[in-house]
C-alpha cells in the first residue's frame, strides 16, 4: 500500500512539477525589421504539451519610449505563433514585469503602460500546447513598425506547468473556409511562392467544415504579402494567383466571381465591422460603375486560424474587370495608343510614375505623382508613357484655364463627369481621405471607346466611415469635413486636387447636387443602408466571435486610431458604424454644394404648394392632390428625372375628383419632378416625388 502511495506521488509531482527557462536580452532594431530572441528549452518533462501539462506563462521586461509601436508574438519550436500584444499602450514607455497568462483577470488591450503584472494575451497560450514536443528553440519575436522610438529586451522568460489552457480549435464555419499549405515556407513580399489553396463552400444557409472537400478550390497557387500600412498588422494581407499543376497562372472562378488568376485576401484586422470595404464597392457598383467584388471568409494557414477575411479581387483591365482596351508593347501609334489606361494618385518612386506639369490649386508647392498601373511601370512603353503623360497635361490645361468651365473646350472635354461626380459621393459619404491621395485609381479607354479618363474603381475604406484624429478636415464628431481637402493636413501622399477646381464650376456642383438627391432616395437612404449593414452583422456574428479570440481588437485603437472610446462588443460597433453614417449624411444633406434650380425645383419647395401629393415617399402609385388648383384643358403634366429628362406626359383628362393616380409599376427607385405646363410655363410650382421600392 506504501509502495502504491508512493508511485502515484511520484507521478503526481511530476505533473505539478513547473519549469522556467530564461532568455536573453538585446537591442530592437527599428522600422519593421524583426528580431527574435531564442530560449533553446531542453529536459523538459513530460516533454508533450498539452493540458496536464504545458505552457502557462510568458513574462518580457523591455524598455522601449513608444510602447504601440511593437507587435509581439511567441513562436513555437513547431511553427506555432501565438499574438501576445499589438498596438497598446499608445506613446507612452516599456514593458515592465509584464507576464501573460490565460486565467489573469485583464486583458493586455485593457491594460495601461508599462503594464506590470498578469494580462490575458491577444491570443491563447493554449494554442501551444497542441501535442508538440516543448523541447526545441522558443523565440520571443518582435517587430517595431515604426523609426525614431527604440528600445531593448532586458529578459524574458516562459514557464511551463499543470493545468495549462487548450488550443483554440476551429473546424467549421457559416462562411467558405479558405485553407493556405505553404510547405514550412515564409510568405514574403516579393516574390510569390509556391504554396497550395482549398476552398470549402458547401452554399447558403449549410456549414462549412474543414475536414470537409474543398469544393470550391483545391489546387496551387503563388502568394506574396501585399500592402504597405497594412502589411505591419498582426493580421497578414495577401495577394496570389491561382496557378495550374504545373505552376503556371490559370484563371479561374472563384466563389462565384469571374474567372481570373489575380486575387487578394485582404485583412479586417482594423475594420471591427468587417463592412468597410464591402460597403463602398457595393455602393460604387449599384451606381452604374464597376466596384470589385469580395467574398467574407474564414482562412487557416499552415494549420493556424487567422480570422475573418476578404477574398477579393484585385483592380486590373480585363472585361470583368475595368472594361477597357488590351494595351500591348505593339500599340504605339494610331488609335490603338489611346488607350487602355490605368493611373492612380499613390505612392510613388522615380520608376513607376512621372511629375505632373500642375501644382493643386489650393497647394501650389505641392508636387503630384501619378503611377502607372497598366501597363504595368516594366511593360509600358515610351510612346504609351508619352501619349497618357500628354492626356493628363491637356485635361489640367483645360482645367486651369480661364475657360474650364466650357462645356466643349474646358476640363469636360477629357474626363467623365459622372464617373468623378460619384467616385466624389462615395469617398466623401465615407469621409475616405485616403480615397483623394493613395489609392485613387482612374483610368482611360480607347478613343473610340468613350475615351475619356474616368474615376474608379474605388479601393481600400480601411481609415474611412469613422472619426479618426489628425488635421481638422476630419477629425471633427459631428460629421463635419471635406475629405477632397486632404492637402490642407499636409499628407505623406499629395492629392492632385482635382475636385478643388472642378467645384469652382456652378455646372459640376449642380450635376452633383442632382446626383446626391437622386442616390439619397434610393441606395443611400439610410433605411437601405442600415439593412445592409444589419444583414451582413448577423451572417458574421458566429465568424466574428473566432475572430475575436484570435485578434482581441474590440475596445482599442488598432493601428487607425479612432476618436473617443470605442465599443467592447460587435453589436456596439454596428450601432456606432451607423450612427456615424447617419451623421455623416446629416452633414453632407446640409452642405452639398449646387442646387437643382435648373429643373425647376428648389430641394426644400414640394410640400407647401397648392399641389400635394400621397402618398409620398411611395412604391407603387401616388395620387397628385389638385383640388385647390386653376387649370385650363390645355395644361400638361411632365414627369421628368432629377438631371430633366422627360418621362412620362399626362393629360387633365385623367383627372378623376380632382386628382390623378398615377400608376407607378414601370418607374424605378429614384426622385422625379412633376411640372405643371401652360405653353411652356410653369402654372404651379414643381414638386418632388420620391418612389422606394
Amino acid at each position: 500500500m506504501k509502495k502504491i502511495f508512493t508511485s502515484l506521488f511520484l507521478i503526481s509531482s511530476v505533473f505539478i512539477y513547473s519549469q522556467t527557462f530564461t532568455g536573453g536580452s538585446g537591442p530592437i532594431s527599428d522600422d519593421g525589421m524583426i528580431n527574435d530572441f531564442p530560449i533553446v528549452v531542453s529536459g523538459l518533462t513530460p516533454i508533450t504539451l498539452n493540458a496536464t501539462h504545458g505552457l502557462v506563462s510568458v513574462c518580457i521586461d523591455i524598455t522601449h519610449t513608444y510602447d504601440s509601436d511593437l507587435n509581439i508574438d511567441l513562436i513555437a519550436p513547431d511553427g506555432t505563433d501565438i499574438l501576445l500584444l499589438s498596438y497598446v499602450g499608445g506613446g507612452d514607455d516599456n514593458f515592465t514585469n509584464t507576464c501573460f497568462s490565460q486565467g489573469a483577470s485583464t486583458s493586455i488591450v485593457s491594460g495601461t503602460a508599462p503594464f506590470t503584472g498578469s494580462f490575458r494575451p491577444m491570443n491563447t497560450l493554449g494554442n501551444a500546447n497542441n501535442g508538440q514536443n516543448g523541447n526545441g528553440t522558443w523565440k520571443l519575436r518582435i517587430v517595431d513598425t515604426y523609426a525614431a522610438d527604440a528600445g531593448n529586451v532586458i529578459s524574458w522568460n516562459i514557464s511551463f506547468g499543470a493545468g495549462a489552457p487548450l488550443p483554440n480549435v476551429f473546424s467549421s464555419s457559416n462562411l467558405p473556409i479558405v485553407l493556405i499549405n505553404t510547405f514550412s515556407q515564409t510568405i514574403v513580399d516579393q516574390p510569390k511562392i509556391n504554396a497550395n489553396m482549398k476552398i470549402i463552400y458547401n452554399g447558403p444557409g449549410i456549414t462549412n467544415h474543414v475536414t470537409d472537400v474543398p469544393n470550391a478550390y483545391n489546387n496551387n497557387i503563388g502568394i506574396e504579402l501585399r500592402g504597405a500600412f497594412s502589411s505591419t498588422f498582426p493580421q497578414k494581407p495577401y495577394g496570389f494567383e491561382t496557378r495550374n499543376n504545373l505552376m503556371v497562372q490559370n484563371d479561374t472562378t472563384l466563389l462565384g466571381m469571374p474567372a481570373e488568376h489575380d486575387w487578394c485576401l485582404l485583412t479586417t484586422y482594423n475594420d471591427k465591422v468587417y463592412i468597410r470595404n464591402t460597403l463602398a464597392n457595393k455602393l460604387f457598383s449599384e451606381m452604374g460603375h464597376y466596384g470589385t467584388r469580395s467574398r467574407h471568409c474564414e482562412v487557416v494557414l499552415n494549420g493556424q486560424y487567422q480570422g475573418i477575411y476578404f477574398l477579393s479581387e484585385s483592380i486590373k483591365r480585363d472585361s470583368n474587370r475595368v472594361n477597357i482596351s488590351k494595351l500591348d508593347t505593339i500599340d504605339n501609334v494610331g488609335l490603338q495608343l489611346t488607350g487602355g489606361y490605368i493611373i492612380k494618385n499613390d505612392y510613388w518612386d522615380g520608376t513607376n510614375s512621372w511629375l505632373l506639369n500642375y501644382n493643386p490649386i489650393d497647394h501650389p508647392t505641392y508636387d503630384v505623382h501619378l503611377v502607372y498601373d497598366y501597363p504595368k511601370p516594366d511593360k509600358i512603353t515610351p510612346q504609351q508613357k508619352t501619349y497618357i503623360q500628354t492626356y493628363i497635361n491637356s485635361f489640367e490645361s483645360a482645367l486651369y484655364s480661364a475657360s474650364y468651365a466650357d462645356p466643349t473646350t474646358g476640363y469636360r472635354a477629357y474626363l467623365s463627369t459622372g464617373s468623378f461626380i460619384d467616385y466624389f459621393i462615395v469617398n466623401e459619404l465615407s469621409r475616405n481621405n485616403d480615397g483623394f491621395k493613395k489609392s485613387w485609381y482612374m483610368n482611360k479607354n480607347r478613343d473610340d471607346k468613350g475615351g475619356k479618363l474616368k474615376a474608379g474603381p474605388v479601393w481600400d475604406f480601411d481609415w474611412a466611415w469613422t472619426n479618426i484624429p489628425g488635421c481638422g478636415i476630419f477629425s471633427a464628431t459631428d460629421g463635419s469635413g471635406w475629405a477632397y481637402k486632404i492637402n490642407d493636413c499636409g499628407p505623406d501622399v499629395n492629392s492632385n486636387g482635382w475636385y478643388v477646381r472642378m467645384l469652382q464650376d456652378t455646372t459640376f456642383q449642380n450635376e452633383l447636387k442632382c446626383r446626391w438627391l437622386t442616390l439619397r432616395s434610393c441606395i443611400l437612404d439610410t433605411t437601405y443602408l442600415f439593412h445592409n449593414i444589419d444583414s451582413t452583422a448577423i451572417a458574421l456574428d458566429s465568424a466574428q466571435q473566432r475572430h475575436q479570440d484570435k485578434w482581441s481588437t474590440l475596445g482599442i485603437d488598432v493601428g487607425t486610431p479612432e476618436i473617443g472610446l470605442q465599443p467592447a462588443t460587435f453589436q456596439g460597433d454596428i450601432d456606432l458604424f451607423k450612427s456615424w453614417i447617419r451623421t455623416r449624411i446629416d452633414w453632407l444633406d446640409a452642405n452639398m454644394p449646387g442646387n437643382c434650380y435648373n429643373l425647376g425645383v428648389n430641394e426644400n419647395e414640394g410640400y407647401d404648394n397648392v399641389i400635394s401629393l400621397f402618398p409620398n415617399p411611395t412604391s407603387d402609385h401616388v395620387f397628385v392632390n389638385m383640388e385647390n388648383a386653376a387649370f385650363s384643358n390645355s395644361t400638361k403634366i411632365i414627369i421628368s428625372d432629377i438631371l430633366g429628362r422627360q418621362i412620362a406626359e399626362l393629360s387633365m383628362k385623367q383627372i378623376i375628383d380632382n386628382g390623378m393616380l398615377i400608376n407607378l409599376n414601370d418607374y424605378s427607385n429614384g426622385t422625379y419632378i412633376i411640372r405643371f405646363l401652360e405653353k411652356g410655363k410653369d402654372v404651379e410650382k414643381p414638386v418632388r416625388l420620391v418612389i422606394r421600392k
